[in-house]
């Protein structure tokens, strides 16, 4: 049955591009294929039996374009292993229209990439549901109150199944003390047991039903082979088609209580995962005080357009990002700036949502609001990269996929061994019990959930744990790359100075050379020029016209002033112009330059007319940050446009003992490759706009950017708060967590390594030491226990810069 579907496609420019798509999807089998390159939009029509329309979206990439798609994130419920992360996947992945999805288990999400022409959310919410698991909701949507009620609900029913389990448990144990077992002991102990165990297993052999169907091999089968191998045997036993030696009542209910009780304490402390997104959450106000004509009307703050006028009462929190036209107060801006002085905010000043207005009743024009607004793009940003997958994850989820038919092969050859083998060590009658508990026990402990809870929990409480720093960590692979680097390179402007330089003193004529040099750098942008434009005014000096200005990136600027030609740049700059600089003045420059000042000179009509020193102050954290790093074992680069002899001036000051210097701004990124071709793995600081390519090229880079858009898209890290401690302390929280996912999976690999071969009966023979099926319950249940709550540790992870 054909099959019709609209593809968005984005990077056409012609109608070549047209056609080149369209004979990409003929290649690729299409019935037909018409693409619009006005609306940039493919129709085609498939057989969906043959095609899936993401190897269509692929085939598109492949001709060089790019295909425009959706992405929800959409809550999940019950998953308990990392096969039901797979299960999940693999059945949004079987929705043809889904060209990508990741499932993390720990903050239980799926991330779904979609073409919303042909998927709706209903699509996704009724695949995840026919696999078996809770659709919660699209997060952004009011799903939160259903989520907290379902999560809660479930929690109640495992521990009433807890209470039920254990308490029958000590009921059947205490009758097998109490009494010999015979044949009515036995029956009295069914009775007791097929209840409760119906009960408290009901729940693992559904979900091993559901997997089945869906040809998943997960953990509920293992399990349900395991408590189903125990009950069975029992009831065969009372039934006496066995003798009594293999009634395990006891132990069936026993495992299927620790089952329940693992799955318990996973999800109350998966919970508390999540918990920097649900903080930054809450600084969102859910309502806001719109002002209509004089009027107020309180509204939900997902109502705000823009250009709303909103009045902010003291004690409220800013409902979106806007700027203040009425009144005058301060505004408590930590969780954007970091800073515990409230910043006073009057007519003009921008405001950022989120942020508590402390003191005065304030009213703003509201200009990003809903998702655009800064704290619900760091929000995305954190829950983007929550669900990232570091390449240690992906050796950890190939782990897993064959992890299970190796236990099942493990198990059965337990039992056979031990059944053949056994009589060599144990009376003939106890042979059969002997392997069949054997067979239980490796199956009920082999449970690969810490396994694959390892690094989803780890990055997701890192990640938030960051986020409740200032420091955006935004991918899982941001953390395996701080792990390895080798060097930091920072820019000195703007990152390791304030970035905002003055001119110190002039040489020449002052106000002379201040008029024309002022004229024609009100035309430029750079920082250095803004200097000596700032200094005129403020010495009241009338800046003049300027025609035919042209600038020179990294070297300078000319243009005609007053009628003559006045030209503003560093020595070579001048000199190329065929300007001599008198020897005095060279002299003095110099002796500038190694006090770590910048000099521009000015050439009027040809002749050298002056020269400006200019300083840009060091940050207070630069030598601080500088020194940590070293300590580290990292090695500190600088990087800048100025002259060699400035640049080592500033470097010294700060502790930094290589210089590159007189670099272009446009040469930056390839300064980092040929410190990478050179075999470094290299972080790049910079401020997030002007360092956009180095930071790109760096294997890790991090922008220091005080929240603003540009620095969010710019770096793998972004450090909200302008300090350069904050890239110390991104580091090593980094390496805090990188660590903490290696001790996860070791202590998960641990565990399974070592407790197989025990429960399969490998201390038997030399020992007597047997693994007994309830005992590898609780160790099943310990160990992913263990592993979430190692990573729950990260959050109250201080990094030793900030102590």
């Amino acid at each position: 049955m054909k099959k019709r579907a609209e593809i968005r496609i984005s990077g056409m420019t012609c109608a070549t591009c047209a056609s080149t798509i369209e004979s990409a999807l003929r290649d690729k089998g299409v019935e037909s294929a018409s693409v619009n390159l006005g609306s940039e939009t493919a129709q085609v029509e498939y057989d969906p039996s043959r095609l899936k329309l993401s190897e269509l979206e692929s085939a598109i990439r492949d001709a060089g374009y790019d295909v425009i798609n959706e992405r929800a994130t959409v809550k999940v419920g019950g998953m308990v292993c990392a096969t039901c992360e797979s299960t999940v996947a693999d059945a949004i992945r079987e929705i043809d229209g889904v060209s990508d999805v990741t499932v993390n288990l720990s903050t239980e999400k799926a991330y779904v990439t979609y073409n919303p022409k042909v998927v709706s959310l209903e699509d996704i919410r009724r695949a995840v549901e026919d696999a078996g698991y809770q659709y919660l909701g699209v997060v952004g949507e009011e799903s939160e109150s259903l989520e907290v009620e379902i999560r809660a609900r479930d929690l109640r029913e495992r521990m009433r199944k807890i209470i039920v389990g254990f308490g029958a448990s000590a009921l059947l144990m205490l009758l097998m003390y109490l009494a010999p077992m015979t044949h009515t002991m036995s029956i009295v102990m069914m009775c007791v047991a097929t209840p409760a165990f119906v009960y408290v297993s009901s729940g693992i052999f559904r979900a091993a039903h559901r997997a089945l169907r869906n040809r998943n091999l997960n953990m509920d089968v293992m399990y349900s082979m395991g408590t189903g191998v125990a009950f069975v045997s029992s009831v065969l036993s009372t039934l006496g088609v066995l003798s009594h030696d293999f009634i395990f009542y006891e132990t069936a209910v026993m495992l299927a209580s620790f089952l329940n009780l693992g799955r318990y304490l996973e999800t109350r402390a998966k919970w508390r995962t999540s918990d920097a997104i649900k903080k930054l959450a809450a600084l969102q106000p859910r309502t806001a005080t719109l002002i209509v004509s004089g009027s107020e009307r309180e509204i939900p703050a997902e109502m705000i357009k823009p250009g709303d006028v909103i009045l902010i009462r003291p004690g409220e929190r800013v409902p979106a990002d806007g700027e203040v036209i009425e009144g005058e107060g301060y505004v408590d801006e930590s969780m954007i700036s970091g800073e515990p002085v409230p910043v006073l905010k009057k007519p003009g000043s921008q405001v950022t949502g989120g942020t508590l207005n402390k003191n005065a009743a304030l009213k703003m024009r509201a200009m990003r609001v809903g998702r655009e607004t800064f704290l619900a793009q760091i929000i995305d940003l954190v829950d983007k990269a929550q669900g990232s997958r570091p390449e240690i994850q992906r050796l950890a989820d190939r782990v897993v996929s064959v992890f299970i038919p190796v236990v099942l092969s493990i198990a059965m050859l337990s039992f056979l061994a031990w059944y053949f083998l056994g009589r060599s060590y144990m009376p003939e009658e106890r042979v059969l019990m002997f392997a069949t508990s054997s067979m239980i026990s490796v199956l009920v402990v082999a449970c690969p959930c810490a396994l694959g809870l390892a690094t989803p929990t780890a990055v997701t409480v890192g990640i938030g744990r960051g986020a409740e720093l200032g420091i955006l960590i935004k991918s899982g692979e941001a953390l395996e790359v701080s792990d390895r680097l080798t060097t930091v390179i920072f820019d000195k402007t703007g990152t390791l100075t304030v970035g905002r330089p003055e001119v110190t003193e002039t040489v020449g004529d002052e106000l002379s050379i201040l008029r024309l040099a002022a004229g024609v750098e009100s035309r430029s942008e750079h920082p250095l020029g803004e200097a000596i434009v700032r200094m005129a005014v403020s010495k009241g000096v009338k800046i003049p016209e300027v025609r035919d200005f042209y600038a020179f990136p990294g070297m300078g600027v000319v243009g005609i002033v007053d009628g003559v030609e006045v030209a503003v740049g560093n020595r070579s700059f001048i000199s190329e112009r065929g300007t001599r600089i008198p020897d005095g003045m060279l002299e003095r420059s110099r002796a500038l330059e190694e006090m770590g000042r910048t000099v521009l000179f000015v050439s009027v009509a040809g002749a050298a007319a002056g020269a400006f020193a200019i300083s840009d102050a060091i940050k207070d954290s630069a030598r601080p940050a500088v020194q940590k790093l070293k300590g580290m074992g990292l090695d500190v680069v600088m990087i800048t446009g100025d002259n060699i002899r400035s640049a080592r001036s500033v470097a010294e000051q700060i502790g930094i003992g290589e210089v590159h210097a007189e670099v272009l701004p446009q040469e930056k990124a390839s300064e980092v490759r040929k410190l990478q071709q050179a075999g470094r793995t290299v972080a790049f600081v910079g401020d997030g706009i002007n360092d956009a390519p180095a930071l790109a090229q760096a294997d890790l880079g991090i922008a220091i950017g005080s929240g603003t858009d540009v620095a969010i898209e710019a770096g793998e890290i972004v450090l909200i708060r302008d300090d350069l401690m904050d890239v110390v302390r991104g580091i090593q929280l980094s390496r805090k967590v990188m660590s903490r996912i290696k001790q996860n999976i070791f202590w998960a690999f641990a565990y399974n390594t070592a407790l197989i071969p025990v429960a399969a009966g490998a201390l038997y023979p030399g020992f007597g030491i047997m693994f007994r099926p309830e005992l590898a319950g609780l160790a099943m249940a310990l160990s992913s226990v263990t592993v979430v709550s190692l990573s729950l540790m990260l959050k109250r992870y201080i990094p030793d810069a900030q102590k």
